[in-house]
């Protein structure tokens, strides 16, 4: 192990722009001096590996990447409500004890409830609405 802290980087990566985002805010985090699990690169998902019948193996890579994660940095973009994957990362990490944070640069909200699901609010330790201000809380936990 190179003694860095690890982050297991949850969001959602279905179109390009999604996963170009994931990959830019990946490149930002090794920059500041995190070791990142990006599910789109670590956890074996790709378009062939689910044509070939392989989602247990994506469900466990995934699982064993937010075990062997520090802190779980989860992109809450995508509409008004948090992609189900990432829900379930979340819900994971907070039942394991692993500090999640979140980053929402979306503008829509979920209503009268809030920025984001009331479940997926309360088991945050920090929501951010920009790159650079999670950055900033992410320096804590170096």
């Amino acid at each position: 192990m190179d003694g860095k802290k690890q982050i297991y980087l949850a969001g959602p990566l279905f179109s390009q722009a999604e996963r170009d985002f994931n990959v830019m805010l990946r490149d930002r985090l090794v920059e500041m001096g995190f070791s990142v699990f990006l599910p789109q690169e670590d956890g074996a998902d790709t378009e062939s590996s689910r044509l070939e019948d392989r989602q247990r193996n994506i469900f466990e890579n995934d699982v064993r990447g937010v075990d062997g994660s520090d802190i779980v940095l989860a992109v809450l973009d995508g509409g008004s409500d948090v992609d189900s994957g990432t829900a379930w990362e979340m819900g994971y990490a907070y039942a394991k004890g692993i500090p999640v944070l979140g980053l929402k640069t979306d503008f829509r909200t979920f209503g009268d409830e809030g920025i984001i699901n009331l479940m997926m609010e309360m088991s945050i330790e920090a929501l951010e609405r920009d790159i650079e201000s999670i950055l900033k809380v992410l320096e804590n936990y170096l």
